[in-house]
């Protein structure tokens, strides 16, 4: 059964006034009016040239929700947002908390829905705490598009821009690799209700007990906030009580510069191997000088456009399947599986290509 959404429940308004208007007899012959109101129709009519959604609908109000707009991630996103709405027409904008904070990112759910928008494609901070909140927006009739959250209910779809487990498997081959499969290693998480954080280093762990047994993960997950000072101290901490671990995977955008600025300070640069998650903008100077053995992102640009295409996709109710073409590198062949689409956009930077220029973002 189709999800009901606003434009149903507008309908379905419109309907029950003319039959109540025509019960009271009120209703004069409606033929010149209904023409009249097909022929001013606006451009949010669905187009029917099998093209995409650009375009469509620009009486539609869609906001995009990061987990927090202070850190140059999210920044990056707010980038694509803008373009979007200036290339389309689109009435699209970003909004959110400045703090990695789930309730923060609720309360301006919150306030969105009281902004009777049309969409809201959201990057949860902690997907338990936006659950109940994405419920009431549904339950008004909001599309909601997630981002990093392919375990959520309480949305129309997810979008990711690859396959998680995939992902967090690739950093551990790497570390693997570099480390010649011995010691034992650091894994940090913006925060451990990150449903894809925890993802990546699970998967990661997983392939380590498989593959590599002479390594050992030290304790457990280190929750970083997001923060570029507390993945240093926390990781300082650590590499000062137990200077032989010999590696450490990030998640968050910031939590390998973190890292790589603690690993150097202690003398350690070289001798442990750094991967994870994060931008060049960030972390390019300790790829370059090899602190950092390798970067991945997709780039969040690309996925804030994704979701406002896939959200206006929804909202025209057209046919959201297996292969899938959002028009947007990356998300040009999606594959669907419940309510999760799949891209393929990661990118892997070392010091063989940190200064390429196509990736200085």
């Amino acid at each position: 059964m189709k999800r009901v959404t606003k434009k149903f429940l507008a309908l379905l308004s419109c309907a029950t006034m003319v039959f109540s208007l025509a019960g009271c007899g009120t209703v004069e012959s409606s033929q010149g009016t209904s023409s009249d109101s097909n022929t001013s129709s606006n451009s949010s009519a669905p187009s029917t040239d099998g093209g995409d959604s650009k375009g469509e609908e620009k009486d539609y109000k869609i906001a995009v929700v990061p987990k927090l707009t202070s850190i140059a991630w999210f920044q990056r996103m707010e980038v694509g947002v803008k373009e979007y709405a200036k290339e389309t027409g689109v009435d699209a904008f970003y909004t959110g908390p400045s703090e990695g904070d789930g309730a923060l990112q609720a309360q301006v759910i919150e306030d969105l829905i009281a902004q009777d928008v049309d969409a809201i494609c959201v990057v949860p901070f902690s997907t338990e705490s936006l659950e109940p909140v994405l419920k009431k927006a549904r339950d008004a009739g909001i599309v909601v598009i997630a981002h990093e959250a392919s375990g959520m209910e309480n949305i129309d779809y997810d979008i990711e821009a690859f396959d998680n487990d995939e992902y967090g498997r690739h950093f551990m081959e790497k570390l693997g690799e570099i480390t010649g499969g011995e010691g034992e290693y650091i894994l940090e998480v913006g925060a451990l209700t990150s449903q894809s954080h925890n993802q990546w280093v699970d998967a990661s762990r997983a392939l380590q007990e498989e593959k590599f047994p002479n390594m050992k993960v030290y304790g457990d997950k280190i929750e970083t906030a997001d923060d570029q000072s507390t993945s240093y101290n926390k990781v300082k901490e650590v590499l000062t009580a137990n200077p032989s671990i010999a590696a450490i995977q990030g998640s968050a955008m910031a939590d390998v510069a973190g890292a790589a600025l603690a690993v150097e300070e202690l003398g350690l640069a070289g001798k442990v191997k750094i991967a994870g998650t994060s931008l060049v903008s960030v972390s390019g100077k300790y790829v370059e000088n090899g602190t950092i053995d390798m970067i991945s992102f997709w780039d969040p640009a690309l996925a804030g456009k994704a979701m406002i295409e896939l959200a206006l996709k929804v909202l025209n109710e057209e046919d959201v399947t297996t292969g899938l073409n959002l028009g947007i590198e990356g998300y040009d062949n999606l594959t669907l599986t419940d309510k999760v689409l799949t891209g393929q956009a990661w990118i892997d930077v070392t010091k063989d290509n940190v200064n390429d220029p196509a990736y200085d973002f």
